[in-house]
């Protein structure tokens, strides 16, 4: 007699499959642990992760200290491997070593090539090159994001990744990858789009307005 197989036990979490393309990082006590919290919690994923080595990853909002555990809590239950920027004068200090296992990487604003061409030149060196950016910049209101983002995705010529910690909901939304090449007018309205109805840790620091005002700037 054959046997049916077993039916796939239910993911309470929605944990998104990566492809070989994601570079993958953490080891797999730290990925459970974060999984497990995430479920007491009550946080689960929506979307799935694009399969391509490099991105720009965008994410918001940005209204409390509490996003930032929220975000590494997202990458070891992934298993992502996520970079971040920091000045170099931070980044190569005593806790090189760590920072650098963590994901930091240098730069220097007062070089002549900038900050975007540091980072181009990055995205360059390295076969799979996933970075993490929060456009506002601050835990305060902001009237615009910054557009470092779009500029580095696009002398990288890489896609741009939006990713929602919407708290009121409770879920990581994952979006789909939008090309810099479409412009940046373009780009915003597509992030406008996947942000609205998005609630951060405090709702009144967050507005898709904010990503308006840059529209009505150009």
């Amino acid at each position: 007699m054959s046997s049916s197989p077993l039916p796939r036990k239910a993911d309470p979490l929605h944990v998104p499959v990566l492809g070989d393309a994601i570079p993958r990082w953490g080891g797999g006590l730290a990925c459970w642990l974060s999984r497990r919290l995430m479920r007491l919690l009550g946080w689960r994923f929506a979307g799935s992760v694009p399969n391509l080595p490099k991105m720009v990853l965008v994410g918001a909002p940005h209204t409390s200290n509490w996003d930032f555990p929220l975000a590494m809590m997202m990458v070891f239950a992934l298993r992502v491997r996520l970079y971040w920027l920091g000045k170099h004068t931070f980044v190569n200090g005593p806790l090189k070593p760590l920072l650098l296992v963590l994901g930091g990487v240098a730069v220097d604003r007062r070089a002549s090539s900038g900050v975007v061409a540091q980072v181009a030149a990055q995205f360059a060196q390295r076969e799979q090159f996933l970075l993490g950016l929060a456009p506002e910049g601050t835990r305060s209101f902001v009237p615009h994001w910054k557009m470092g983002f779009f500029h580095i995705a696009q002398a990288a010529q890489v896609p741009i990744l939006p990713i929602a910690l919407n708290y009121g909901r409770k879920i990581i939304e994952i979006g789909e990858p939008i090309w810099p090449e479409v412009g940046e007018t373009a780009v915003l309205a597509q992030l406008r789009t996947f942000y609205d109805g998005v609630q951060g840790k405090r709702p009144e620091l967050f507005s898709i307005d904010s990503i308006q005002s840059s529209l009505r700037d150009k």
